[in-house]
Parts: structure tokens; sequence; C-alpha cells
């Protein structure tokens, strides 16, 4: 398949499979990771098109402000390294209420729901359900927001157009089913807003078109208007016999692999963070789970060997390509965990550790040799080196499977 990365106002099927075929998760790229040149120089030896979570904030708070001026700042960076990218941005089923109370409503999003400007912050409580559901669900202060609420649709409207002007050209919506669990049927209050995002995407973005999509189920995933492809974690079936070892089955749980899921429009699959079981049960294989031995799919696939990793990243490219003609797996590249990953770096550079805990925490300690003991919450792809000492060193697998013929 020839692969085409050209657009501009729309775009072809033929380039959607193309920057599909070429997608990572990068999470934080363009803010928290604090080896951005080297995560730049990975991507491109790669030959990754996609980036997929390149800009998100989930339960935090941060100024807004220098937020999305090192977003742009990050953006402009990878642009000028390959203009092709799309670098893909997140607005979550979270808002954080220190967060939300801090931001002014600008007077284009008023106007964008018909609304007098007025001068005003953004009103966390006026985002919730009613009811009292899902209020506090992530911690808190920090809960699910309803979309059937105007303030809850001027929030997503002006964080999916804060990034388009900053240059993202990819937003994810995450779970659009839990944000519009009142919505359901015809998702009228979403695809009000999904509109109007889109028609700021088709006069603003930077090639005047925006890929949206979503952690969808049910009707949507066939939807032609709303979303432009579909995306969802893998569902990773456990193999008992072999220890950490798991496989794709089509039909299972409630992943795209089936029939009507797998060829009704291009996907991929990530491999998804989001917890792990009781630490009884961690290790140990699981039937009919969402975990994959007792870990979600990203912290599963670190408690593997080098060589099982790229034996298993080979194994899922061919699996899902053999039998989905559009169905692309979005390949890790740097994602949160939810266990610790330890490295050793030898005559350590602790100016350059203290650098890099300005974007991101790294716990570390310096032995009478010289050496840092690293702990980390993050996979990172990148190959170990003095400019990501805890690489885990996934890129060159990840190279070959992207310059395969299909």
């Amino acid at each position: 398949m020839e692969r085409k990365f050209d657009f501009y106002g729309s775009m072809p099927r033929d380039v959607l499979n193309s920057y599909l075929s070429r997608a990572v998760t990068h999470s934080g790229l363009c803010y928290e990771t604090g080896t951005f040149e080297d995560d730049l120089r990975m991507l491109l030896h790669e030959g990754a098109k996609f980036i997929g979570r390149a800009a998100y904030f989930w339960s935090r708070s941060c100024e807004i402000g220098k937020y999305f001026r090192i977003c742009r700042e990050r953006a402009e960076l990878a642009h000028k390294a390959d203009p092709q990218l799309i670098l893909q941005a997140c607005v979550f089923e979270c808002i954080n209420k220190q967060q939300v109370t801090s931001i002014p409503i600008p007077a284009y999003v008023f106007e964008a729901f018909g609304l007098t400007p007025e001068e005003r912050n953004f009103n966390y409580d006026a985002m919730l359900y009613p009811d009292g559901r899902y209020v506090d669900f992530w911690g808190k202060d920090s809960s699910v927001e309803d979309i059937l609420q105007t303030e809850t649709k001027m929030w997503i409207y002006y964080l999916a157009t804060a990034y388009i002007d900053a240059g993202y050209e990819g937003i994810h919506f995450g779970q659009v089913c839990l944000i519009g669990q009142d919505d359901r049927g015809d998702f009228k209050n979403w695809r009000e807003v999904i509109a109007k995002i889109r028609a700021y995407a088709n006069e603003h973005g930077r090639r005047r078109y925006v890929l949206f999509d979503a952690h969808q189920l049910g009707n949507l995933r066939q939807d032609t208007e709303m979303f432009d492809y579909n995306a969802f974690p893998i569902r990773l079936q456990d193999v008992p016999e072999i220890q950490w070892e798991c496989c794709c089955e089509e039909n299972y749980l409630d992943s795209l692999f089936n029939e009507k899921d797998g060829h009704s429009r291009p996907f991929i699959v990530e491999f998804d963070n989001w917890g792990k079981m009781s630490e009884d049960q961690l290790g140990k294989p699981q039937v009919n789970n969402y975990h994959a031995w007792g870990y979600d799919e990203i912290t599963w696939f670190t408690k593997l060997s080098p060589e099982r990793r790229d034996k298993f990243l080979n194994y899922i490219w061919d699996w899902v390509n053999e039998r989905y003609p559009e169905g692309w797996v979005q390949m890790p590249s740097r994602r949160c965990l939810v266990d610790k990953v330890k490295s050793v770096w030898e005559s350590a550079n602790v100016e350059k550790l203290n650098e890099i805990n300005k974007f991101e925490h790294v716990s570390y300690t310096i032995d009478e040799k010289g050496n840092a003991h690293i702990t980390r919450w993050n996979y990172s792809a990148n190959m170990p080196s003095d400019n990501c000492p805890f690489g885990m060193g996934d890129e060159d697998t990840i190279a070959e499977i992207f310059h395969r013929e299909i």
C-alpha cells in the first residue's frame, strides 16, 4: 500500500489509513515529557506520523496559559522536524475543580453557543450530573462532566479549539458514553458539540481538517458523522499455560475484533492504561477479564523481557493486519503505568536527571560508583542513552514494523 500523508480541508480514506498505519501512543510528548528532543528523534527514526495523546491533562491542575504555551512551542518544533506529523490532544471524561474554575471563558466560546459573552470563569458545579452521578468519581473535586449541561459543552469546545489553535490535528474525546450517559440514542448534545468543533477546525485548523476519535461503544462505532475512525483498547486474552503470555481473539469481550466493528471503518487498537487488580491476583491468568495477568495492557507489556516485547509487537501487528485490511496497531511509545519501572544509569549525569524532573517526576538515588538507580511510572520505547536513560529499547522493533510493505 502506498503511503500518502498530504491533505487539506478533508482527508481521503487512503490518507487516513496511511496515518493510522504509522500511529503511536506517546503520552505527554508536548507537555510532560522531560526527554522531548530524544522522543522526537525516536519518532522520526521510526517513521511515526500520528502521535496519539501528545497533549492532555487529567485530574491535575496546571496553569493554563503556561500549559498551552508549551504545547504550542513543542508542536511547532515537531512540525519543523516533520510537517506531516499529526499531533493528537485529548479532552477527557474528567474535570478538576481547581483547574476548571481558574480559566476565564473566552467570548468566542459564548458566541458559539448563542450566548452573550460574560466576564467569568468556567463553573465546575454547572458541569456535573444534576443527580450526583460521577461526582468525585476520580477523587475529591475530580468528576465526570455531563454533556447535557451547556457549561460542559462550552468546556469541551474551549479545550478542543484551544488545541486546534496550538497546531493539533487530532482530538481524542475519551469515554463519550460516560460523559453522555443521558445523551445515548441520538447523541444529540454530543453531535452539537462535535459539529461546532469540526466547523472551527475547517476554518482555523493547521491543514483545515482535524481527526476526531473516542473510546466509543455501541452504534457510535458505525457512526460516520461524529468520528473519523474507531479507537479502542486491545482487550488481550491471557494464555494460562505460559506465564505472562497473551493473545488476541476475535469476538472477545467488547473488542473491535469482530465482523461488524472490524470492517465498518478504519480503526486502531492501543495498549491502554487504567489500573490493576488486587495484589493477590497479579501475575495470575484471568478468564474473560479486561486485565492482562491482572494489569492494564501497557503495564503488562512492561513485564515482558525485551525479546518477548519484540515478539508480541510483531505478533499483534500481523494478527490484526491479516484479518482487518483497515485495522492498525497504535504502537506503544510513552505511556503511564500502574507499577513503577526501575532502571540503572551508569555514571549518571545528575544535572540531566534534574533537568528531566522539571517536566516529569523521576525518582533516583546515586550509589557510591556514581550510578543512578531510577524509578519511574512511565514506559518509554526509546533506546536507552544519556538522553533517555530509562528507555526500554523497543524503538527499532517499531521502526522495522512500520517500514514493512503491506
